[in-house]
């Protein structure tokens, strides 16, 4: 194989070297170009361009696979915790069990978020989006946690760490308490990191908490399916601003910022928003399949489909067993949820979206689940941050320790030429 690529520009050809990944992925190193040639590439949405290395997350859209740290997702859905896929991600191997036990101890020993912290959050309207709040909050983090953390040590690091994943679940259930007018619930360390999270977020003042095994079991793997997708929107957001030398918790906020958006993680509540609508319409799901495939017709079907994947999304398989089973364990009979069940009947029938490959992807049947646990709309797109705290904490490790430059794309000019006044 070659170990260059030729650029023939202005009578001269200049090679750029070729870069391999550890599955064969190919790359043209242009670090040079400009110097070489005075040319940049010009590459919106960065489609195709790498904008680094990374031995975290292997993802190919072709043949519908997703790794963390060569892990295949499903076998970590099946036979892991959150809790264990988040140290795999961010220190590259699964904990023993003693690596473990002292994880969910130290975060047991942090679970605790300074009392002025409700101040701010009672200054926010209960009509306030709960990701403006999880960011809001998140940023303030850093003044009650203002010493800068020093990435060469590892015990710094480590301990940065241990403090977002203990205070961010109980930012995130917060966000949900304030939203729904709940008193606020405290973490209870007895029980398992995604049970606790269950506890404060769904605990009544009136009420003994129960843990329900399935529940668990479904918010476990919804986590576990969301916690890193290779570089994303916002887990390029937490690199570029990292790259300045910007903190830990000042990074994750902006990556909660980029997540918030319609076209990134607010999709499984744009799915519901649209069953919504619907029902409100008559319900009537042939007339929508119709409607999403006339190309005149501005209809949308949300929840179909992936930007990334040209098959069936490997997140959606495992939650598509995962929201039957929740369903059925909690004898739902939401006249929205029959709307989604035949959407998804129809699509996975219907040979336009079969041979378009439109299947039902993690957004359609996280939003299902979400709903059918009672969580607000509004709240989906939170848990979906709680999912990718692991991996952007991990990104940003990565990119710090690997010392990468800052972040600083170039543009063409298309403006006016000088003028004078």
């Amino acid at each position: 194989m070659e170990d260059h690529v030729k650029l023939q520009y202005n009578g001269k050809t200049i090679e750029l070297p070729l870069v391999e990944g550890s599955q064969q992925e190919k790359a043209i190193d242009i670090q040079k170009l400009r110097a070489s040639t005075g040319l940049i590439t010009l590459d919106p949405g960065f489609k195709n361009t790498g904008s680094c290395k990374s031995g975290i997350t292997y993802l190919d859209g072709e043949q519908g696979i997703l790794r963390y740290r060569g892990y295949n997702i499903e076998d970590l859905a099946a036979n892991a915790s959150f809790l264990e896929v988040a140290y795999l991600l961010i220190f590259g191997e699964l904990p023993t069990p003693a690596q473990l036990t002292k994880l969910q101890e130290d975060i047991n020993r942090e679970s605790l978020v300074d009392e002025d912290i409700k101040i701010i959050l009672k200054s926010f309207p209960k009509t306030a989006h709960p990701m403006g709040v999880l960011s809001s909050l998140t940023s303030a983090l850093i003044s009650f946690n203002p010493s800068t953390v020093d990435v060469e040590s590892e015990e710094d690091m480590y301990n940065a760490i241990v403090l977002l994943l203990a205070k961010f679940p109980i930012l995130c259930a917060w966000a949900h308490r304030k939203i729904k007018g709940l008193p606020l619930n405290y973490a209870n360390t007895s029980l398992t990191y995604t049970d606790n999270f269950g506890h404060m977020l769904f605990k009544l003042p009136h009420q003994e908490y129960h843990s329900q095994p399935e529940v668990i079991d479904a918010l476990n793997k919804l986590l576990i399916l969301h916690a890193d997708h290779e570089q994303n929107c916002s887990t390029s957001t937490v690199r570029v601003v990292g790259s300045s030398h910007a903190g830990l918790f000042a990074s994750i906020s902006a990556g909660i910022s980029a997540l918030w958006g319609p076209l990134h993680g607010g999709a499984n509540q744009a799915v519901i928003e649209m069953l919504e609508a619907i029902r409100a319409d008559g319900g009537d799901t042939s007339k929508y399949m119709a409607k999403a495939k006339d190309k005149n017709d501005p209809f949308r079907l949300m929840g179909f489909g992936h930007r990334v994947y040209k098959n069936f999304d490997p997140r959606a398989k495992i939650i598509k067993k995962t929201a039957d089973e929740v369903l059925s364990h909690l004898g739902i009979h939401d006249p929205v949820l029959d709307i989604a069940k035949g959407l998804e009947k129809q699509a996975l029938e219907d040979p336009y979206f079969v041979e378009r490959k439109l299947y039902p992807n993690v957004d359609f049947y996280s939003g299902i689940i979400y709903r059918a646990l009672g969580i607000p709309t509004e709240m989906f797109t939170v848990l979906f941050a709680l999912g990718r705290l692991p991996g952007w904490i991990a990104q940003w490790r990565e990119m710090r320790l690997n010392k990468e430059p800052i972040g600083r794309p170039r543009q063409i000019y298309v403006g006016a030429t000088e003028r004078h006044m």
